[in-house]
């Protein structure tokens, strides 16, 4: 029998991680599905873009993974039982299970309202595509002059708020942080980032609670209000909850414990990657929820898996940051160099170099999911039954 793999979610991790089994293991000893509820690519870095109109480049999953071994599934997830091994989706034809021998779990993250009371009833958000082409739609029909307020002064409210207000200058833009504006940057990074949003009129409210949303303003813990005829919330990201219900061991934020190969702490035969797992990184602090986190998660998981099941050498490779990427607009840019840890250092890229690089960086990202071996030759290895049943076998403390 083939050994049954199931990827949740066909995002930049998910995406990759079932691409790469798939270089990694013989076609006809493993079973690799993909479970997404949408039948295309969707490049998650580039929200703001399709926000303010730009149209991206179609990246269907038929073509990504054509002579893969990769089968797509068109589905919801609608939960998971990693007990009985089995999940459940819904599809155009009904609900249906699914059993597994290998999960990898995907399914990511999306808006945090951060529980403030309006804000989902009123705030846009950007960390899915309908969320983005719903904003996209509503910015359309703003007439001049009009207020926009972006609430979130971390890398997507910068990214969010300098596009806007570059692809519509006409309108009144304004970002709310609770900190100060790039106030974790270096001094070079916070002057240029300064440098920009001036150069592009954008208002500042720094160290600003919103604490409430309205149709036409927020409302701030001083007591003020900023008016608004949009509201974009950028505050972070929460994670699907499906895993939370499960008995997996998660953690406080619904993300599942993973150890140092991203397999499951009380579950052996689950794997999470990206956004959805809790990743110790260098200094022993959690990895952030990124793609810069995501990516090397979910080349370590599917190596891991294919090891464990070949009898092969698991990977040891620590997972740390390089530099953050943060697009200003579509001319400017910053690049700011970081610590393993993600410390901003002294060293920082600016300017249209600094745009030019972090459009690579985008599309490289692309690339990277449809290679996910990154154009290496690969060697399909045949998997050993008896590693096979010792993956997935729970083991009881004595």
């Amino acid at each position: 029998m083939q050994h049954r793999i199931i990827v949740l979610g066909a995002g930049y991790t998910g995406a990759i991680a079932a691409g790469r089994l798939a270089k990694r293991l013989r076609r006809d000893d493993v079973a690799i599905t993909l479970v997404n509820a949408e039948p295309d690519f969707v490049e998650r870095v580039r929200m703001h873009q399709l926000a303010v109109g730009q149209d991206l480049k179609p990246r269907p999953f038929s073509e990504m993974f054509a002579g893969t071994g990769v089968e797509l599934k068109l589905a919801k997830v609608t939960g998971v039982d990693v007990d009985r091994k089995t999940v459940a989706v819904l599809d155009a034809n009904g609900a249906e299970e699914l059993e597994y021998d290998s999960l990898v779990y995907a399914l990511g993250s999306g808006w945090n309202d951060q529980g403030v009371p309006g804000t989902a009833e009123h705030a846009h958000e950007i960390a899915s595509r309908p969320g983005a082409l719903r904003l996209r739609e509503r910015l359309a029909r703003l007439d001049a002059g009009q207020p926009v307020v972006v609430v979130g002064g971390g890398l997507t409210g910068l990214e969010a708020a300098t596009e806007i207000a570059e692809a519509r200058p006409d309108l009144d833009v304004a970002l709310a942080a609770r900190g100060g504006l790039g106030d974790w940057l270096s001094p070079k990074g916070r002057g240029h980032l300064r440098k920009v949003f001036g150069k592009l009129g954008i208002t500042v409210h720094e160290h600003t609670a919103v604490t409430g949303v309205e149709a036409d303003r927020v409302a701030t813990a001083d007591g003020t209000s900023i008016p608004a005829a949009v509201t974009v919330w950028t505050t972070g990201f929460a994670v699907h909850p499906i895993a939370k219900a499960t008995t997996l061991e998660v953690a406080e934020t619904g993300q599942i414990v993973v150890d140092g190969t991203l397999r499951s702490v009380s579950h052996p035969d689950v794997y999470a990657v990206g956004d959805a797992a809790l990743v110790m990184g260098p200094g022993d602090k959690p990895l952030r929820m990124s793609c810069a986190s995501g990516t090397p998660s979910a080349w370590q998981a599917a190596d891991a898996i294919a090891a464990r099941l070949t009898g092969g050498k698991l990977p040891n490779v620590a997972l740390r940051y390089f530099n953050q990427c943060i697009s200003l607009g579509r001319r400017e840019g910053l690049i700011q160099y970081v610590t393993a840890d993600d410390r901003a250092v002294r060293a920082a890229l600016t300017g249209r170099l600094a745009a030019v690089y972090k459009e690579l960086v985008c599309k490289g990202a692309a690339w990277g999911v449809a290679n996910p071996t990154l154009g290496m030759p690969t060697r399909r290895r045949r998997v050993v039954r008896e590693q096979a049943q010792a993956s997935s076998t729970v083991k009881v403390p004595a």
